[in-house]
């Protein structure tokens, strides 16, 4: 019977979850698989800190490259995280000395997954990444094996647990954005530095790489439009609610005229559709494709169980050998494709304007509008609360170019206009 040995580097609450399951669930994974697996060594910055876990002798390795280098070992998993960095060198390296490699790192397959696939196909080993898009919701392996007879042209979703459980607390408690966010933390739902999730750059990691999957192209990790909630305020949530609409962070890959049309936003989305009842830090994809339709998957979107879940599953892949391209194919066949220019994208809006309470400002907001040939199909206006009132309203389908023009010249106008919110809307007819 093969033994498969493989050595973990990073052990945060990812890495020890893994190392945790292998050890526990190693008779079902050898009973399912026909082989036995095994943790040969694991590395971590700092070696003699108490984990609550109990390693054999020999196998805890302060330095990385010495795992990589172990002519034993089979299986490099990289659980330390970051684009470039040690996670970068650690990567190469392994695939360099043939090493088949599992990783969570969305960031760096975002940034390096083109090249990290060619090399990995040069030496003949395997880079899987289950785990870096979806947490527990086996989506890249359905869209890679699952969808193999389809023709995908769209894909999209609720990509980032923490902006949605934030966006369904908001409403929940009737509460703003820092209050929510600080509760996050607390929670552990959002880290310290939230960054890369409330400004959307984690979803857009995750958009790229199934946008390169779904549509066999080079991966297009820049030059697209990412926009998080930081902006997003109480009272949107609540007229959106009057309007029959939620909010949620989408991220959005679609092929148009042989274009990409990717990007990642706030939207609003009608009440009844698919993603708009996606709550807390669930996270769901819907694929678009012929001959199947749609498909949708929803599931736990991070958190240690489901990422190692995730992870182990990569691991199980390789040894049946039933995973051969990172991508779904060759990276000699995926085409460099063009990004659709957004200024050219129609859709509804969402704006909302907190005005100075003074005579005039509906016929300034009107009147900008109509220049720039965007008509209003709602609008609402808030009684007005010390001396500011909340002019909000929805459009017509317009473009995004023309919309711009109005917010551009409308909040040079800093006296009268004190906050503008946009937000657009998802067409129920396009989903």
């Amino acid at each position: 019977m093969k033994t498969f040995n493989i050595g973990i580097i990073g052990l945060g609450n990812i890495g020890l979850e893994v190392y945790k399951n292998i050890k526990k669930n190693a008779s079902d994974i050898q009973k399912k698989t026909g082989f036995k697996l095994n943790v040969t060594k694991a590395s971590a910055r700092n070696i003699g800190k108490k984990r609550g876990v109990s390693f054999a002798k020999g196998v805890l390795e302060k330095d990385p490259f010495k795992i990589i280098k172990n002519s034993n070992i089979d299986i490099i998993v990289e659980l330390i995280g970051g684009s470039d960095g040690m996670a970068k060198k650690v990567v190469f390296e392994a695939i360099k000395q043939n090493k088949h490699v599992v990783t969570a790192n969305k960031a760096l397959i975002a940034k390096h997954g083109d090249a990290l696939s060619i090399l990995s196909e040069k030496h003949g080993v395997n880079l899987l990444f289950e785990a870096a898009v979806g947490g527990g919701i086996p989506i890249i392996r359905s869209i890679k094996q699952g969808l193999i007879a389809n023709k995908l042209h769209h894909i999209y979703g609720i990509l980032n647990g923490t902006t949605n459980y934030i966006l369904t607390e908001m409403e929940k408690r009737n509460e703003n954005f820092p209050n929510v966010l600080k509760d996050a933390q607390r929670l552990g739902y959002a880290e310290s530095k939230p960054t890369a999730d409330v400004d959307g750059h984690d979803a857009a990691d995750k958009i790229s790489i199934l946008s390169s999957i779904g549509f066999g192209t080079k991966i297009l990790n820049k030059g697209f439009l990412v926009e998080g909630i930081r902006n997003i305020e109480i009272d949107d949530i609540k007229f959106a609610k009057e309007l029959g609409y939620k909010i949620k962070l989408l991220a959005i890959a679609e092929k148009v005229n042989n274009q990409i049309k990717q990007r990642v936003h706030p939207c609003l989305i009608p009440f009844n559709l698919d993603v708009a009842n996606i709550d807390d830090v669930t996270n769901a994809v819907v694929v678009d494709g012929n001959p199947i339709g749609r498909t949708i998957y929803e599931g736990p979107g991070a958190g240690k169980g489901p990422t190692s879940s995730a992870v182990i599953s990569d691991i199980t892949s390789i040894m049946l050998g039933g995973d051969e391209f990172s991508f779904g194919l060759s990276p000699s066949s995926k085409k460099k494709i063009k990004l659709f220019n957004f200024d050219n994208h129609h859709s509804k809006y969402y704006i909302r304007f907190l005005t100075k309470d003074v005579p005039g400002v509906l016929s300034k907001i009107t009147s900008s509008l109509a220049k720039n040939k965007i008509s209003v199909s709602n609008l609402i206006q808030e009684p007005s609360t010390k001396g500011t009132a909340n002019v909000m309203l929805i459009t017509h389908s317009s473009k995004e170019l023309n919309i711009q023009k109005v917010l551009k010249s409308l909040s040079k106008q800093k006296k009268l206009f004190k906050k503008i919110v946009m937000i657009r809307v998802r067409d129920f007819k396009k989903l």
